[in-house]
Parts: structure tokens; C-alpha cells; sequence
């Protein structure tokens, strides 16, 4: 089921295991969601900025979608109990992760060895959902909380339809697997070309 190759995980684990490697991985990634290379080198201060720029995306896709929006909020222990967009953007997430773990696993990549993320033992899946998550998680969120409101359906079952829709339209699961091998810079491995 798994590529009989291992250079993906090889590149992964040489990058990962070098520091300043792994930061300059990070840097990329944050450079691809942002739109712009940041000086900083510190990954928490990285985090920080992504942070405060993460929510002015949410409240401009709200805006752009036309919902209420009243803020990021989850209660893990009762996320049914969290507003329609907040619901809403939960399970766009999850389907986006399940989408990142496809291509993460088809590529053969460790799934631990996340670049921004750290401690989850799938923290490369969410460095690769995080890539998504302006374009297409939003989107998809927001779009179900619109047809919800419009057809009172459960909106779990609206995200997944949309979910499904999005990713065969923008053909997600490719596109992450070449985002994949972008961060990696595996034109390198197969150019031979030396360390930055």
C-alpha cells in the first residue's frame, strides 16, 4: 500500500535532524500561507505571527461569506456546543487532516516529524492541513455554514459533502503530495544539488 521507496523519509529525517534545516523547513511553510518570507528564525515567534494573522483570515472569510463571526472558540469536551462556524471549521479540519495523512502516507513520509509542529504523533499531517487551511478549510467551512443556515441540514454532513466536492474540484490530495515534496525539496535530492 506504501511507495516502496524511502527518499521522502530520508529527506524528512535530514532536515528534520538538522536545526538549522528544520527552521529554515518551517520558514518555507510559513512563507507559503503568508505569502512572504519572515526575518524572524525563532519558530515561536513564527507561531506568534502566524497566529495573530491566522485570526484576521477567519473574521475576512467571514466577512467575504457573509456569517456572523464572533471569534475562534472549541470546547473539546463539548464541540457540539460551539456556534455554526465554529462547528463548521472543526469538521472542514478534520476532513482536511484525513486528506494531509492521504498524502503524507502515499508519499511515505513520517507522519512524527513535523516541522512547526511538534508533539503530536501526526505532526507533519498537520503541518501539511495548516498549508490548506486558509484556501481550503476555511472555504469549505464557511461555504457549509452558508448551505446550513439555507437547509437547517446537520452541519457535519454538509461539511463532508463540500469537503468532497473541494477536494476532487481542486484536486487536494495531489496537490498536497507535491506541496509535500516542495517543502522537502526533493528537486534537490534528484539534482543532486548541495545544502542551502
Amino acid at each position: 500500500m506504501m511507495p516502496d521507496r524511502s527518499d521522502i523519509a530520508r529527506r524528512q529525517a535530514e532536515l528534520w535532524g538538522n536545526p538549522r534545516r528544520r527552521i529554515s523547513v518551517a520558514r518555507h511553510m510559513y512563507a507559503l500561507r503568508l505569502g512572504e518570507v519572515l526575518p524572524h528564525r525563532d519558530l515561536d515567534t513564527l507561531r506568534g505571527i502566524e497566529g495573530s494573522r491566522v485570526k484576521v483570515t477567519y473574521r475576512l472569510m467571514a466577512e467575504k461569506f457573509g456569517i456572523e463571526w464572533h471569534g475562534r472558540k472549541f470546547d473539546r469536551a463539548n464541540p457540539e456546543a460551539d456556534d455554526l462556524p465554529n462547528q463548521a471549521i472543526n469538521h472542514a479540519a478534520t476532513a482536511v487532516q484525513a486528506a494531509a495523512a492521504i498524502a503524507v502516507q502515499a508519499v511515505a513520509a513520517i507522519p512524527q516529524l513535523g516541522f512547526i509542529h511538534e508533539d503530536s504523533g501526526q505532526a507533519f499531517v498537520l503541518d501539511i492541513a495548516d498549508l490548506f487551511r486558509d484556501h481550503i478549510t476555511l472555504s469549505i467551512a464557511f461555504s457549509a455554514v452558508k448551505q446550513s443556515e439555507k437547509s437547517g441540514e446537520v452541519m457535519d454532513r454538509v461539511v463532508r459533502r463540500e469537503a468532497a466536492r473541494v477536494f476532487r474540484k481542486e484536486a487536494v490530495i495531489p496537490l498536497m503530495i507535491d506541496r509535500v515534496k516542495q517543502i522537502l525539496r526533493m528537486d534537490e535530492v534528484a539534482h543532486g544539488a548541495g545544502d542551502d
